[in-house]
């Protein structure tokens, strides 16, 4: 069983940066997939971005390419996501998620944390 709590999030400027952590508890993510998702008001959850715990290898939605970048921190258990160069359309609830194997569409996640507000102001 994995328990996710993210962390982070708050009310910024256009332009400004706000680092989101996502601290997994009940056992190791080593064999996940590890994944933030966002999801704003009338739209649907898409993916932000991901990282493989095993090999580290990174995947980001084209549009926070160059703004942000997803880590992991073996000895916390913790996933971050730095988020630079906010824009307003930025402007969701952010969730982590983890399962065991990759994709980009939020029904095949096993397991999510509560999410955290990010706000960006124009």
């Amino acid at each position: 069983q994995v328990q996710l709590v993210e962390s982070g999030g708050g009310l910024v400027q256009a332009g400004g940066s706000l680092r989101l952590s996502c601290a997994a508890s009940g056992r190791t993510l080593r064999m996940y997939y590890v994944a933030w998702f966002r999801q704003a008001p009338g739209k649907e959850r898409e993916f932000v971005a991901a990282v493989s715990w095993n090999t580290d290898i990174t995947y980001y939605t084209n549009s926070v390419k160059g703004r942000f970048t997803i880590s992991r921190d073996n000895a916390k258990n913790t996933v971050y996501l730095q988020m630079d160069s906010l824009k307003p359309e930025d402007t969701a609830v952010y969730y982590c998620a983890a399962d065991p194997i990759p994709s980009v569409k939020s029904d095949e996640y096993d397991y999510w944390g509560q999410g955290t507000q990010v706000t960006v102001s124009s």
